[in-house]
């Protein structure tokens, strides 16, 4: 036995793997997890692996019992907490015992105060740690994720919850199932619970509703692990076939108006298999000339997430290559497309990404849908957006008038007449229309180009007769090459024209951005640098809907001023420019709009307002939703103060006023004879009770002076040997200790606030302080401040609570030696924030609590 045990030790020496985690997971308890687990160690106690027993919990079920039988148990510690014994896992024996793997059972479970660990799965953590494997057990109510939800349904909460990133990191998950019918049937049959429980337990939390709804999440939880598990398998083993293990929808969403069609029908085809998915895809092209505003992919991307979907947005140049990437990596079985809208011409010519998909699909499912849009063209912007007015109505007099001209200078004897030559003179007066207008104009330069160069310069002469076929061919070549030049000039200005736009947008946009991450007075942020951005003289948010001038404005930048503006439209008197000014109004949402006051702006512009706008929607949400927070959490801590408040008058202020009013109501009565001893006693219970209640009324009408913010400090040079003594003077003699170096050096505060400070801080600890030990005031400097501590050695705090009894209303069970309602140290700690220190809590050596008081030391001024 002691060769084995050497030998152990030996091989603990040498660092070992992490242990695995298996577990075993139920929709509710009695489904049969611990017996599952506990047949499972001993399927793998008879495959030689040393397994032992850490802890399980059998609840007196005589079948789970018996399974322990020929399984080796590590004894439990023993832990003492409030004068109960407990047991719990020892982890330490279990680290000792360096088992090959450890049943634990109730991975959720909370430990005993005092423990190494607040719960089990931080000790099952630690096994793991060293090499152990572990198989545990846990219930679909005790994720934390689901905690909410299983409190609807049940109407319970668990108290004892565990995070869901440590169940998804095992490395195993076995659901352990049970019909709701079979689980009911076992708990009646007393399989489950005692009989004195069972009816109790069938009429609430064990009801086929709630038992049938956590089944359901179980499943639902597991199926996400399940699906989890795949992708990291498919990933590791570089597998880019489409396994169609769950319906997955992939709906390429171009921003077109076919695209609220195509994502409603793929969601109604999402939800015929039973966990189908919906995933909506925008690509967007590497150029960034997507040509879609951006408040359209906004509302397109809340309809998808409204209807249970995903939004993905990946950048490409090849669109069809990117759809295919994509649905293969999420591992769809479906896409989703809708007709295309170019014409039977255009689409004959190119067949469209939704051929090519089709094409490369292999063994995914492609549905094109047909729209009420099909086969009607796509909508282009209009041109005059890539080339200004002016330079458009040049396009036009130069394609009219250059190759007449041309015609009459080469007529005229330059000696360039040769048809060779002509033809690309006239192509080149071509593309310089192209170049200056535009493609329109450019057209009709070259079909007037054609003509000319035939009725005057083809043989014969001043006759539409070409004589030649070579020159059919050359007129055809200039007319043909001057349109495809003419096309491709055009398309190039445009482009570029909308890639600096593009580029303008995009920068606008990133500064908006900014402006929201710096916080501050985002709203009016926002307007002005669209303001700026657009060059126009006022943006006015109108969040009533309405468009009349009259209308009712809440933010507004004025360019002229700078200003900001809360009342309304600009003044229609102020001058002739602002009368004749346009006014855009971009319709954000239904009760949303800004008008833009100022110059005439194009659809580009108006887009970037529409996407400035829709920021600024979102801004006002989340400060519409930041505001309902606060005056929830305002009403929620008020409707505690009014709770607590009504529980203290009812019993902490009617006690004093009781004891008050029997005294006076004895003294009054002429039918007692009182004798002078007893006259006393009764004065003095008068005395001491009207002092208890004095100092009760001061607490609360202190704490609503603090909660209101109306405390005001009278700074001024303070000394602590002076204010300590003070502070303590009402307490019984030889129940403080102080310690106040008269040598300290003065602190600025006000005295008044600091010696109420100190006194309900040193009340609360002669209060715990044992019968006989005194409390220790000490102060001493430390660095530039002065540190003050209250020491007692009575039953103290734990940590996870020291937070909590500076909250008022909070005696922390301090019943039947308490008094008072819980203000005290919640008005000390808010007195002291007003002279600028600091109250915290901390551990006195050797056991009790002590309070530590810190003040800033102001600095010199100068010297003496």
């Amino acid at each position: 036995m002691t060769t084995t045990r050497t030998s152990a030790r030996q091989a603990d020496a040498v660092p070992r793997p992490r242990g695995r985690l298996r577990v075993y997971l139920g929709a509710a308890p009695g489904v049969g997890k611990t017996y599952a687990m506990l047949d499972e160690g001993r399927r793998r106690r008879d495959r030689g692996v040393d397994v032992v027993v850490a802890l399980v919990e059998t609840h007196g079920r005589t079948h789970t019992a018996a399974l322990l039988d020929g399984l080796e148990t590590v004894p439990r510690r023993t832990v003492q907490h409030r004068g109960a014994t407990f047991t719990d896992l020892d982890v330490d024996a279990v680290l000792a015992r360096a088992p090959g793997l450890a049943l634990v059972d109730e991975l959720a479970h909370t430990n005993v105060p005092g423990s190494r660990n607040a719960a089990r799965w931080q000790d099952v953590e630690e096994l793991l740690a060293a090499g152990i494997d572990v198989v545990t057990t846990v219930n679909v109510q005790h994720l934390e994720s689901l905690n909410d939800v299983v409190r609807t349904i049940t109407g319970v909460r668990q108290l004892e919850t565990v995070p869901d990133e440590v169940v998804r990191r095992a490395d195993q998950i076995e659901l352990v199932d049970m019909s709701p019918e079979a689980l009911r049937r076992r708990l009646a049959h007393g399989n489950v619970y005692p009989a004195e429980k069972v009816d109790a337990s069938l009429a609430h939390y064990f009801r086929l509703g709630n038992l049938t709804a956590l089944r359901e999440l179980a499943l639902l939880w597991t199926a996400d692990r399940v699906e989890d598990a795949l992708t990291v398998y498919r990933r590791e083993h570089g597998i880019v076939d489409t396994w169609p293990t769950r319906e997955r929808i992939v709906v390429p969403v171009t921003g077109g108006p076919e695209s609220e069609t195509l994502i409603r029908r793929a969601a109604r085809l999402a939800q015929r298999p039973s966990g189908g998915e919906l995933v909506a895809l925008h690509v967007l092209r590497g150029d960034g000339l997507t040509g879609v505003p951006p408040d359209s992919l906004d509302r397109y991307r809340t309809l998808v997430e409204d209807l249970g979907g995903t939004w993905h947005a990946v950048l490409a140049d090849d669109v069809a290559e990117a759809i295919l990437d994509f649905a293969r990596g999420a591992n769809a079985n479906q896409i989703l497309l809708g007709a295309t809208r170019r014409s039977r011409l255009a689409a004959a010519v190119a067949p469209g990404i939704a051929a090519e998909v089709i094409r490369g699909s292999g063994d995914i499912d492609v549905l094109v849908v047909t729209h009420e849009h099909a086969g009607r063209g796509r909508r282009t912007s209009p041109r005059r957006g890539a080339i200004t007015r002016r330079r458009v109505t040049s396009g036009w007099v130069l394609a009219l008038l250059g190759p007449a001209l041309l015609s009459l200078a080469l007529l005229a004897g330059t000696g360039l007449d040769s048809l060779p030559t002509t033809l690309m003179l006239f192509l080149a007066v071509t593309v310089g229309v192209a170049l200056v207008g535009g493609l329109r104009p450019a057209l009709v330069a070259a079909v007037v180009s054609g003509l000319l160069g035939n009725f005057l310069f083809t043989p014969p002469v001043r006759t539409w007769t070409i004589a030649e076929p070579a020159n059919v061919l050359a007129i055809a070549v200039l007319v043909t090459v001057a349109v495809a030049v003419s096309a491709a000039v055009d398309l190039a200005a445009r482009r570029t024209t909308e890639a600096a736009r593009s580029r303008a947008e995009a920068d606008a946009l990133m500064t908006v951005a900014g402006t929201v991450l710096r916080g501050g007075d985002v709203v009016p942020a926002m307007l002005d640098q669209l303001r700026e951005t657009l060059q126009v003289r006022a943006v006015v948010l109108d969040r009533t809907g309405v468009e009349a001038p009259h209308a009712a404005r809440v933010g507004a930048v004025d360019g002229g001023t700078g200003r900001r503006d809360v009342s309304g439209a600009p003044d229609p008197a102020s001058g002739s420019a602002e009368r004749d000014e346009r006014v855009h109004t971009v319709r954000v949402a239904e009760d949303l709009a800004l008008h833009l006051h100022g110059r005439t702006l194009a659809g580009p512009e108006l887009r970037l307002a529409s996407a400035v706008g829709q920021h600024v929607q979102a801004a006002l949400e989340r400060e519409r939703l930041r505001s309902e927070a606060r005056a929830t959490r305002d009403e929620r801590e008020r409707g505690v103060l009014r709770t607590a408040l009504l529980a203290a008058v009812s019993h902490d202020l009617r006690t004093p006023l009781s004891v008050i009013k029997a005294g006076a109501s004895g003294l009054r009565s002429s039918a007692v004879d009182i004798s002078a001893g007893d006259r006393a006693a009764i004065l003095a219970d008068i005395d001491t009770h009207a002092d208890r209640l004095q100092l009760l009324i001061d607490n609360l009408l202190d704490m609503s002076r603090l909660d209101a913010g109306a405390v005001d400090a009278r700074l001024a040079p303070v000394a602590l040997d002076e204010v300590v003594p003070r502070a303590v003077d009402s307490l019984p003699a030889g129940s403080v200790v102080i310690d106040v170096p008269e040598t300290l050096p003065l602190v600025r505060a006000d005295a008044g606030l600091l010696e109420r400070a100190l006194a309900n801080v040193v009340e609360n600890a002669v209060r715990y302080a044992p019968d006989g030990v005194p409390v220790r005031v000490a102060a001493q400097k430390v660095g530039d401040r002065l540190v003050v501590r209250v020491v007692d050695h009575g039953p103290g705090v734990p940590d996870d609570r020291k937070a909590q009894m500076f909250a008022a209303f909070q005696r922390l069970g301090d019943a039947p030696r308490g008094q008072g309602v819980g203000l005290g140290l919640a008005v000390a700690r808010g007195f002291v924030q007003v002279n600028g220190g600091t109250l915290e809590a901390e551990d006195t050596p050797g056991g009790g609590l002590t309070l530590v008081l810190t003040l800033p030391v102001p600095v010199p001024e100068g010297p003496p």
